[in-house]
């Protein structure tokens, strides 16, 4: 079922891109606006939240981080802590935050999600990352 979800998830994104995002047809309004979700994992208590500053029509900053609600904690290269007895999940946190750290540089670089890919290991964290900038730019769009 959830191999289901996350490819309709994916189907539906690429969709909303190619009809919404073509090179020169959106205008973006000027300023700083700020995207949150979860993503596909609507049954984790972890919401990517995607800021995004606006100049003269261009993104010119972009600051990702991964929050868990429950905890009302930063996922950040700490939060490996809460794993210390299994080290397949530390590893996991580190692919994560290493993907947390780098997302955000590779979009501002080429400034279209779809030329930005996954790190290897790191896909949680890109799937947050893409959910929550894709409702940053929905903010950001004249109306």
């Amino acid at each position: 079922m959830r191999k289901i979800m996350k490819s309709i998830f994916v189907m539906f994104s690429l969709i909303v891109l190619i009809t919404c995002h073509r090179p020169g047809s959106i205008n973006y309004r000027d300023g700083k606006f700020m995207g949150e979700s979860r993503s596909i994992y609507t049954d984790e208590s972890y919401y990517g939240i995607t800021t995004i500053t606006i100049q003269n029509g261009v993104i010119s900053d972009v600051e990702f981080k991964v929050l868990d609600k429950a905890k009302n904690e930063i996922f950040d290269e700490k939060y490996e802590n809460h794993f210390k007895d299994i080290p397949e999940y530390i590893q996991q946190c580190r692919n994560d935050w290493q993907g947390v750290q780098m997302y955000p540089k590779r979009f501002l670089n080429v400034q279209d999600i779809n030329k930005v890919d996954a790190i290897t290991g790191a896909t949680w964290s890109y799937n947050l990352f893409r959910a929550s900038l894709e409702k940053a730019m929905e903010q950001s769009r004249r109306k």
